[in-house]
């Protein structure tokens, strides 16, 4: 691995982010997620780590690929010394496609595991933050489903889906991963397995285990702010983008960890992977419905709006309303000031914010508005399902 990174150039192909995107002259914003769909890049920087003393600069793998006509979509795909993967590394595997826009204008492209007969699911938070839909192919079958979003834990980076059939019920007689969750020695060979580059073919790319325990800094591209994410596996491996959220194979095929980010602009990779027990434990968490600081079980409460560039601070003044949203089906317009929530004021888009995240989906709140000709009025809002946290 070479000892000289340069700085990590930021992937703009769906990540943890809260970020106001431009849309049509505007700023969306889907109240209490991110920000309608678009996709999302993020640069990591080394943070302090006690098992090395000069840690890579990384970039995420975790951003899945992403292409259609987004914001920031991949143009140039990387480059991978993968080779397919067997039939045996196919096997609890899953290739996912979140749709990002409402329009179903872009999508990104990501890995899963599978834990359970009953398809649940596990894979990275950004694979499919932002998603207004999500189709999930298991790789042994060739069969495809639709997931519903069971939790996210946006802070470790982890999420749960349900795979269900046409009619809505739990998928069935799945094969289940493989998991080994003891602990790595460093040198140990394992195999990365994914979806890279998006092409929906698994890929599988072997290497050897160079760390353990480390730590790097997620910094998001577009509002500065960081995070921490700890006790990662670091490999020696040709960890591409799409391969987020896929297993991590030890040598006996098992599955140790869930591949989350890798460096770039090196010949050498370096990729860094969730260990399985910890993923696995924070995803019991999600299917027990323990909600957390980190973890928000199903999708977050929307209202479905976007807002205007400007703001004056007396109010949070709407550019347009997303169509069938809640904010439309209850009568609101570009033009309009939300002056209040439940009677509490909002002068600003994020105290709009935390008012709607506050609440559930179906939860019903009280809206204070200034319309455009400068009336005070009020509405009852029904508030939806938004995109995936």
């Amino acid at each position: 691995m070479n000892d000289e990174q340069p700085e990590p150039t930021p992937l703009a192909t769906g990540g943890k982010r809260h970020r106001l995107a431009l849309v049509a002259g505007g700023t969306a914003i889907a109240l209490g997620i991110a920000a309608g769909g678009i996709g999302i890049g993020l640069a990591l920087h080394p943070a302090s780590d006690a098992t090395a003393s000069r840690p890579a600069t990384v970039q995420p793998a975790i951003r899945p690929w992403k292409y259609g006509n987004g914001s920031g979509s991949d143009s140039t795909p990387q480059t991978t010394s993968g080779t397919p993967a067997t039939s045996a590394q196919k096997v609890g595997v899953v290739t996912i496609v979140s749709k990002l826009e409402y329009d179903g204008s872009s999508e990104a492209a990501g890995t899963g595991i599978i834990l359970t007969r009953n398809g649940e699911i596990l894979t990275n938070n950004h694979v499919v933050e932002g998603a207004t839909s999500i189709t999930v192919t298991v790789e042994s079958t060739d069969t495809s489903y639709t997931a519903k979003v069971v939790g996210t834990d946006a802070t470790d980076d982890v999420a749960v889906l349900q795979l269900v059939t046409s009619s809505g019920a739990k998928v069935s007689g799945l094969t289940a991963a493989a998991i080994d969750a003891d602990t790595l020695a460093v040198g140990a060979a394992v195999t990365d397995v994914g979806n890279a580059e998006g092409t929906g073919d698994l890929v599988a790319a072997s290497g050897t285990v160079a760390a353990l325990d480390r730590g790097i800094q997620v910094r998001d591209e577009i509002s500065g702010d960081a995070k921490n994410l700890t006790g990662l596996i670091e490999v020696n491996a040709d960890v591409v983008s799409g391969d987020s959220g896929g297993p991590l194979l030890d040598a006996q095929g098992e599955v140790t960890g869930m591949v989350t980010a890798a460096s770039s602009g090196t010949r050498d990779v370096t990729g860094y992977a969730i260990p399985i027990a910890t993923a696995v434990a924070i995803a019991k968490k999600i299917e027990a419905g323990q909600s957390s600081n980190s973890i928000v079980i199903g999708l977050p409460a929307f209202l479905g709006v976007e807002l205007a560039a400007q703001q004056s601070g007396s109010g949070v003044l709407l550019q347009d309303v997303i169509p069938g949203q809640a904010a439309q089906g209850a009568g609101l317009v570009g033009g309009d000031t939300i002056t209040s929530v439940d009677g509490v004021a909002v002068g600003t888009p994020q105290a709009l914010t935390a008012a709607i995240t506050a609440h559930r989906p179906g939860d019903r709140v009280t809206l204070g508005y200034t319309d455009a000709a400068g009336a005070s009025q009020q509405v009852a809002v029904a508030l939806g399902e938004g995109p995936a946290a």
